[in-house]
């Protein structure tokens, strides 16, 4: 593991580490306070900030984090009856699915074209069904989860892993881009905005999942809906300010470039599921990198200042595991992975509850989740931990490689800001 690695996990472990991974410009000395501190939710700003890095966060129990750590949940296939995933065909939703069904539990797979997943799928599977799903269509979607025609009853959690585009090898760049970050568009505008909602509106009304099948306020509240987002759909919008003190992150191509709009559009989508009144989870993963290993240690951040690569086997891991975890409820949150050292000093946890559970909520501060200087403080830690020796992803150009960088050499689609990526549509 580089030497900036090991400072990086160090400098987090003196300060109670918390996980989370984003980036900044500026030290922020707020962030030296002792992890078994509690403060209330009308504490300064340097308490607030602890958040990030103590056990307690305000407005959850205080216990959360010690439960967590202390048993593991109970199995994922006795929390949930059947689970819907859209985009099941897709590169991550894919994994998603054979991770599910690993784990015994039922799925239904929304897909465009029935007769592709059953190439792409197991459909001899008695877990899995497959059904061909309109996802720009709210009445389909719904009619999807609800209905039990098939003997198994409707669904009663979904993840939404939707891209709306092929994965063949043989499409365009422009293809790949809006696939990325799951810009998928019909008549009725994008599949994120009309489907995912959908999926809210279905699972609004079924009964809660909870942790100990409860349904009063001591309960452990599970999530119904999980999103797969992308990190980066906040920054096209912040101050020039805060773009330049957090260039690290709000300076890398496709927050620069931002093709078709596409980071606004998840931004929109999230939005969307938060105020459907559904229990929910938003997950925002840095670049999606099949050459990075997979299994490794999930570093998670909040405030959108996530910039790094985790392997889409991490994801969907990451997807499945939430379902059973209250930790992850009402919260959005963005997440990298750090390659474990060669001598195994860094594997991943047992479980992503105790972190999960030192996240704010989405409605704390005011519904603005995690405040300014919790962001800054993150953003000016996990900026060690970018890849490569340069470590400077505002230097990248669309197509570059932080490698390829250290080493001086071009990227496949050019310098910087003279990118020849087709990023506006033809006629």
């Amino acid at each position: 593991m580089p030497s900036q690695q090991l400072f990086a996990f160090a400098a987090m472990a003196a300060l109670s580490s918390h996980t989370t991974g984003a980036f900044s410009s500026r030290s922020q000395p707020a962030l030296i306070v002792p992890s078994p501190v509690r403060h209330s939710p009308q504490s300064s700003t340097i308490a607030t900030t602890t958040a990030l890095f103590s056990s307690s966060v305000p407005g959850r129990p205080a216990d959360n984090s010690s439960d967590s750590a202390a048993s593991a949940p109970p199995p994922l296939s006795t929390l949930v009856s059947r689970v819907a995933v859209a985009g099941a065909t897709g590169r991550t939703g894919r994994l998603v699915v054979e991770r599910l069904l690993e784990l015994d539990v039922p799925v239904l797979a929304l897909v465009r074209d029935a007769d592709r997943a059953a190439n792409v799928l197991d459909p001899t599977n008695e877990l899995l069904d497959i059904r061909a799903t309109d996802l720009g269509s709210e009445k389909d979607v719904i009619s999807a989860l609800n209905d039990g025609r098939d003997g198994k009853g409707g669904c009663d959690a979904a993840i939404w892993c939707a891209t709306g585009f092929s994965d063949s090898p043989d499409q365009n760049l422009l293809t790949k881009i809006k696939a990325i970050f799951g810009l998928a568009t019909n008549a009725g505008g994008t599949i994120d905005a009309v489907g995912l909602p959908a999926l809210g509106t279905a699972l609004a009304g079924t009964p809660r999942r909870t942790l100990d099948g409860g349904d009063d306020e001591s309960s452990s509240v599970l999530p119904k809906v999980i999103m797969l987002s992308s990190a980066g759909v906040t920054r096209p919008d912040w101050s020039e300010e805060k773009k330049l003190a957090l260039e690290g992150c709000a300076g890398i191509p496709i927050v620069r470039l931002n093709p078709f709009g596409i980071l606004g559009i998840k931004k929109e989508s999230e939005e969307k599921l938060r105020t459907c009144g559904v229990d929910y989870c938003i997950f925002r993963p840095g670049g999606l990198n099949d050459s990075w290993p997979s299994n490794q240690r999930p570093i998670f951040s909040q405030g959108d200042v996530a910039v790094g690569r985790i392997n889409r086997e991490d994801v969907a891991k990451i997807l499945v595991d939430v379902l059973s975890l209250p930790e992850a409820t009402g919260k959005t949150f963005e997440g990298v992975s750090i390659a474990n050292s060669a001598e195994g000093y860094y594997p991943p946890a047992a479980s992503i509850g105790p972190t999960l559970a030192r996240l704010q909520l989405d409605r704390d501060n005011g519904g603005n989740g995690p405040s300014e200087d919790v962001a800054r403080a993150t953003y000016a830690i996990m900026q060690q931990l970018l890849p490569g020796e340069r470590q400077d992803a505002k230097g990248l150009a669309m197509g570059q490689t932080y490698e390829q960088l250290d080493r001086e050499e071009t990227g496949r689609l050019g310098e910087r800001g003279t990118e020849e990526a087709p990023i506006k549509p033809t006629e």
